[in-house]
C-alpha cells in the first residue's frame, strides 16, 4: 500500500505528529471535547470534512478521517453495521474512545437500531500501536472488496493535506499553503494572518 501522505505520516516521530495536530486544532478553532483516557485534537474545514486524533495516555493513537462527498460516507446511508465493521482490527480500548460517546461537530453518531448503541462515523480509521501505524483491517478490507481507493475515499489525503507531513511545517509554510488556496484578498490580510499563525506556533513549541 503506497501513498505519499501515508508514507510521510508513518515516517514522522509521534511527538511531531502531536505537535502538528495541536497546531491544526488551534488554527481551526476546534472546541475542546473531553475524552476519558485520551487527549482529543481535531481539524475541520467547516464544510463537512474532518480529521480527529485521539492520543491515548499509553502512547497509542486513533485517527479518524471523513469526507462527506466520498463513497465512504456511511452517515448518509445510516449503515451502523458497516460503520462498525470499519473499526475491525483496532484494539477495543481505542474503539471505546468513540463508542457510546456524545456527538460533536467533527463526529456525529450512527446508532444500532437493535441495541441503541452508537459509534462515531468515519470514512477512514487508522491507529498507532506505540511503534507503528496501521490502517484498520475493516476499512481496508471493505475498500478492497469494493475496489475503492482508500486514501482518497476516506478523506485521508484531503484532510491531512494541511498538516504537511513530510514537508516544512512553519507559520510561513502554512500561510503560503493558504495563499495558494486563495485564502487572502490582499497582502495586508496575508501579513495579518501570518502574525496570528506565528502566535499559534509559539504556543505549541
Amino acid at each position: 500500500m503506497s501513498n505519499a501522505t501515508w508514507d510521510a505520516l508513518v515516517a514522522t516521530p509521534l511527538p511531531e505528529v502531536r505537535r502538528r495536530a495541536a497546531v491544526m486544532d488551534a488554527l481551526a478553532e476546534v472546541e475542546p471535547v473531553p475524552v476519558t483516557g485520551a487527549h482529543r485534537l481535531a481539524w475541520n474545514d467547516r464544510g463537512g470534512q474532518s480529521a480527529v486524533w485521539y492520543f491515548a495516555e499509553d502512547g497509542r493513537v486513533l485517527l479518524l478521517t471523513f469526507d462527506h462527498e466520498t463513497e465512504l460516507n456511511l452517515y448518509a446511508e445510516e449503515d451502523y453495521a458497516l460503520q462498525e465493521s470499519f473499526y475491525e482490527g483496532v484494539p477495543e480500548s481505542l474503539v471505546a474512545l468513540v463508542r457510546d460517546r456524545p456527538e460533536n461537530y467533527e463526529s456525529l453518531n450512527l446508532t444500532d437500531p437493535a441495541t441503541g448503541r452508537t459509534i462515531h462515523y468515519a470514512g477512514g480509521v487508522f491507529w498507532y500501536d506505540g511503534a507503528r501505524w496501521h490502517v484498520a483491517d475493516g476499512v481496508a478490507g471493505h475498500c478492497r472488496r469494493e475496489d475503492l481507493d482508500l486514501f482518497t475515499e476516506s478523506g485521508f489525503d484531503y484532510c491531512l493535506d494541511g498538516y504537511r507531513f513530510g514537508q516544512d511545517f512553519t507559520p510561513e509554510a502554512v500561510v503560503a499553503f493558504r495563499d495558494a488556496e486563495g485564502h487572502y484578498d490582499d497582502d495586508k490580510e496575508r501579513e495579518a494572518d501570518l502574525t496570528a499563525v506565528r502566535e499559534v506556533f509559539a504556543r505549541h513549541g
